[in-house]
């Protein structure tokens, strides 16, 4: 009897500590994003919905974004596997985010925004159109 006694309480124990391992509670991270400066703010995305755009913005993300956030943009491409931080999920980001913080990160990099570094600035490489055919696209990430 003391045996097994023992060893539910070895199992609750180790499996405890399992779960505090893993963050056993189940909540998601939160994200704080900073307000885009004056020169963003307010900003949307004057392309969004239309399809030859979506198009365009789908090759652009190809070429520029894939490699880091992955097919379907969920920070998982193969380059960002080895980023500390992983690239952003940026399904969850185009639902959460304002379409000018959106811009803002694209534009002015990562660390213009108090995140990773990680994240390079696309301004003078992509035009603005640019950055809004490719947060067309992500809008339709699934």
């Amino acid at each position: 009897m003391k045996k097994s006694w023992l060893l539910v309480v070895s199992i609750l124990a180790l499996s405890a500590i399992l779960l505090a391992a893993c963050s056993g509670g189940g909540g998601g991270e939160t994200i704080t994003r900073q307000d885009p400066p004056a020169d963003y703010a307010g900003k949307t995305n004057p392309v969004a919905g239309d399809q030859a755009a979506i198009d365009a913005g789908k090759a652009l993300y190809e070429t520029n974004c894939l490699s880091c956030h992955g097919e379907k943009g969920l920070g998982d491409g193969p380059a960002g596997a080895s980023l500390d931080p992983h690239p952003g999920n940026l399904q969850a980001a185009s639902k959460d985010a304002s379409e000018a913080y959106l811009y803002w990160v694209v534009d002015a990099g990562g660390t213009a925004a108090g995140r990773s570094a990680s994240m390079a600035s696309y301004n003078g490489v992509l035009s603005e159109e640019e950055i809004w055919q490719i947060l067309a696209y992500v809008k339709t990430l699934k």
